[in-house]
């Protein structure tokens, strides 16, 4: 099976090739708008099917999408529009736990090896943030890390700094659950890297 990722994130790619797993990419041009009244957790769902249908696939492919968000109080926080809204967010999780959500859609059209399949799974994981003084929200802005991450930080970047803990997937933080999404994978046909053949 030829896997596809329906995403431009560079960090999915990089975390699929960690464990083994090349992909084609394919983005997909998807509305991620949040719908008014749309829970997070549906929210992220939706988006990830709706950019693995956003590609063609071919038989003998798996496309494979993710789509994460931090999720505050109820509240969805995107990427930030600018460095004084990225203040505002890091405020806001500084000295609290928030939610980080993925949901990973991967689907297989049908072919003459068989029917077609969908596959999806929800990931949470709980981040602790460490209470921030203004200087660090000043310091951490101005590295211009937060502006184009979910959040308005990067766990696996300098942002690192700023988290006490994590309870669940630290990869799921960084945009993809690696352990569920192999899981979701192997059930479509992909081979995991412990059984693929040289």
């Amino acid at each position: 099976m030829r896997l596809v990722l329906a995403s431009q994130s560079p960090r999915r790619r990089e975390l699929l090739l960690s464990v083994g797993l090349h992909a084609e990419v394919r983005p997909a041009r998807t509305d991620e708008a949040l719908r008014p009244g749309e829970p997070p957790s549906d929210y992220v769902r939706r988006v990830a099917r709706e950019k693995a249908h956003g590609v063609e696939a071919a038989p003998g492919e798996v496309v494979v999408a993710a789509d994460t968000a931090v999720v505050l109080g109820g509240e969805v926080l995107g990427k930030p529009g600018d460095p004084a809204d990225a203040r505002r967010m890091l405020r806001a999780l500084s000295g609290r736990t928030h939610a980080v959500l993925t949901g990973v859609h991967a689907r297989r059209p049908p072919g003459p090896g068989g029917p077609g399949a969908e596959e999806s799974v929800l990931v949470s994981t709980a981040v602790r943030f460490a209470t921030l003084s203004e200087a660090q929200v000043e310091w951490y802005a101005a590295t211009g890390e937060p502006l184009d991450k979910a959040g308005a930080y990067a766990i696996q970047g300098v942002g690192g700094a700023l988290v006490r803990g994590v309870a669940g997937s630290v990869s799921n933080v960084v945009g993809l659950p690696l352990a569920e999404t192999l899981a979701l994978l192997a059930r479509l046909g992909v081979e995991p890297p412990w059984r693929a053949r040289p």
